[in-house]
């Protein structure tokens, strides 16, 4: 960390950020635990009905011993060894895999990837501004947009698999997976990459938790209220009900696309969340809200404008409009009570590696994951997870 991005965060980075979690009446008495490298930390849940559901979904998860993602984890540390050069070879072994199987009818042939497919040069000029005129390391969208349209053809929807998709054996299903999960990794180490460089203190780390198979279950009809509790803050340590479905979010189009007009290729591509899973995402990025943010405030105010241009309600619960927050890691007693975001980014970083997940409470369910992806089996212990009657995550 020796870049002059690192160093003006040094001199800027001095305070304490971790939120307070003293309310504990809030939480339900039952914590999880995360076990990482070299440490563990604790997820509070909330004491709602969505919190009691959410919790018996993740036991089952842990029960069932159901196979881990560890390829689509911790996205947006800028340093991890999964860079670009990396998940751009990922990326081909999937293209390679998916071009060799034989499809009835035939799917088009998908052309391997490189590096500035997705990246623009840092020869060009880097910086904050959105003129068009600081291009340098920045992502390129249309190549993730190419990749998105590729998984959902091939895939499908939850509700609706697509023909390509029942016929592929499995190691073209992992692969069109992949294809969805690279896309996605590769879309947050690329912005990391670039917001280290110009805004290292607004770096956006993140955890994916998910694993294969894990079954949905529908949303009640009261938990969308919850979208509009929550909207789009985002917490130092939050803990996130995960996206559990294929699609782009009426946000992720607003921020993605700039803001575009409805068109009916875009309304077809656009979800609303309806279930969860026991699956969780977690903010390792600075809080960021719209009561505290100007930044965050025009943009939602700009989002709500968009929205309404486009025949959408703001107030409509049923479009999932933000993101449930189901908890909130227990930082304090993590990382200590006086610990900055740098400090948390830095102890994350070492520890990309979830070794284990236990529920503590009077019914204590615990499951370890103890290979790596240094290990030569990884993926084969994935294949053996799609084997065990894995159907996009199959819907209860």
């Amino acid at each position: 960390m020796e870049d002059a991005g690192w160093r003006v965060w040094n001199a800027w980075n001095t305070e304490q950020t971790v939120p307070s979690t003293k309310d504990h009446s809030k939480f339900l008495f039952e914590l999880v635990r995360v076990g990482l490298n070299d440490r563990a930390y604790y997820i509070q849940t909330y004491d709602t009905p969505l919190g009691h559901r959410w919790l018996e979904a993740l036991r089952d998860n842990l029960k069932q011993k159901r196979v881990l993602e560890k390829n689509f984890c911790f996205l947006g540390f800028a340093d991890s060894k999964r860079d670009l050069h990396h998940l751009v070879r990922e990326l081909n072994k999937s293209v390679e895999q998916i071009n060799s199987f034989t499809f009835d009818p035939a799917y088009e042939k998908i052309h391997p990837f490189v590096s500035d497919d997705f990246q623009y040069s840092r020869n060009l000029p880097v910086g904050r501004d959105d003129d068009g005129k600081h291009l340098g390391l920045k992502l390129k969208h249309e190549s993730c947009n190419l990749l998105h349209r590729y998984f959902e053809e091939l895939q499908g929807t939850a509700w609706k698999l697509s023909k390509y998709y029942k016929q592929a054996d499995t190691e073209t299903k992992y692969a069109i997976r992949q294809l969805n999960n690279l896309c996605h990794e590769i879309e947050s180490w690329v912005e990391a990459d670039r917001k280290k460089v110009v805004e290292p203190e607004w770096i956006r780390p993140s955890q994916i938790t998910t694993f294969l198979n894990a079954p949905r279950h529908d949303l009640h009809e009261e938990d969308f209220e919850l979208f509009k509790q929550n909207r789009y803050d985002r917490e130092l340590g939050g803990v996130y009900l995960h996206w559990s479905q294929v699609g782009k979010t009426l946000y992720e189009v607003f921020r993605d696309e700039h803001a575009p007009k409805m068109t009916d290729t875009l309304c077809s591509e656009i979800n609303h969340q309806k279930y969860y899973s026991g699956e969780f995402d977690v903010e390792w990025g600075q809080t960021i809200t719209g009561d505290k943010h100007k930044f965050k405030k025009e943009e939602m105010y700009e989002y709500r404008a968009w929205l309404k241009d486009n025949g959408y309600d703001w107030e409509d619960p049923k479009l999932s409009l933000g993101y449930i927050k189901i908890g909130q890691v227990d930082l304090q007693r993590t990382f200590g009570a006086n610990a900055t975001f740098k400090e948390i980014y830095e102890t994350m970083s070492d520890n990309l590696n979830i070794t284990s997940i236990k529920t503590m409470s009077n019914r204590t369910i615990e499951c370890e994951y103890p290979y790596t992806l240094d290990s030569d089996d990884w993926r084969q212990i994935q294949m053996e997870g799609l084997k065990r009657g894995y159907e996009s995550r199959s819907m209860c």
